[in-house]
């Protein structure tokens, strides 16, 4: 019987890592055409680093789905969601509420963010899925209806401003039962301390993220090593703003370093 059931937990599995591993190595043709699209003209100096393609097959984002796009900001991904969703998907801009932020600076920046998009938007020519951007509290209604939650290099920023639980919980609860969350996010050393973890470095151990998303009601379906960067010592005095792009510290040795070494995790609401 033993034998039995480890053979079991097996083959199951394998049958769930299989559609995974091959939508990592295809790449739809609408998918194509959106990362081909002319607006995207100065985002795609960064798409050798961010691997759009290799990333939304990885998190089996397909035309037709609806999207939550966790804090858009300047739109690098709003440019390839939209066109790729098509007339027939939704892309939701998701933002944070930030009135519970445990500092009044975020406050403040999250109040912009949602104001700030859709002054922007207009000027990135988006045809394709209808686009909507709310802040996490807005969004009730819509509960149990997105297919997949995105989050691109911003769990350091619901760590290091208190508001971890309250937008995972909102997540989950937009998502429907099969919904899946997926993120993208700068990783720390496993053997990197709780102070340079903290959030305020912007790196963020694996472990640590993998952890804290399935005490939120998260099963983990995969990991994927595609928008790793070996070279990034992840290590640096202020943090992940020293890599590209940004090059805060104006470092000659980091300038041809690509972006920072970041994890890949898939999750299913459970």
């Amino acid at each position: 019987m033993r034998k039995f059931l480890m053979a079991t937990a097996v083959a199951a599995a394998t049958l769930l890592a299989a559609p995974l591993a091959a939508d990592h190595h295809m790449t739809a043709p609408e998918l194509t055409a959106a990362l081909a699209q002319a607006n995207r003209a100065e985002d795609r100096a960064r798409d050798q680093f961010r691997h759009p393609a290799e990333t939304l097959a990885f998190f089996g984002v397909k035309p037709g789905m609806t999207v939550a796009d966790y804090m858009p900001s300047g739109g690098w991904y709003t440019r390839v969601l939209v066109p790729y969703l098509g007339a027939s998907g939704s892309y939701i801009g998701l933002n944070p509420d930030g009135s519970t932020a445990n500092n009044t600076g975020f406050t403040e920046y999250a109040a912009k963010l949602t104001p700030r998009f859709k002054e922007l938007s207009p000027a990135w020519s988006l045809s394709g899925a209808p686009v909507m951007v709310h802040n996490s509290n807005e969004l009730e209604p819509m509960n149990g209806t997105v297919d997949r939650v995105l989050i691109f290099r911003e769990m350091h920023n619901l760590l290091r401003n208190g508001m971890m639980h309250q937008e995972l919980t909102r997540m989950r609860a937009l998502l429907k039962d099969d919904g899946m969350l997926g993120i993208v996010q700068h990783r720390a050393k496993p053997w990197a301390n709780g102070d340079y973890t903290d959030g305020s470095k912007g790196y963020l151990r694996q472990s640590d993220v993998i952890g804290l998303v399935e005490a939120h009601g998260f099963a983990l379906v995969g990991t994927s090593e595609v928008n790793a960067n070996p070279m990034d010592a992840a290590n640096h005095e202020k943090g992940v703003w020293e890599m590209p792009p940004v090059l805060g510290s104006k470092r000659d040795d980091l300038k041809n370093m690509g972006e920072s070494d970041r994890m890949t995790l898939l999750f299913r609401k459970r």
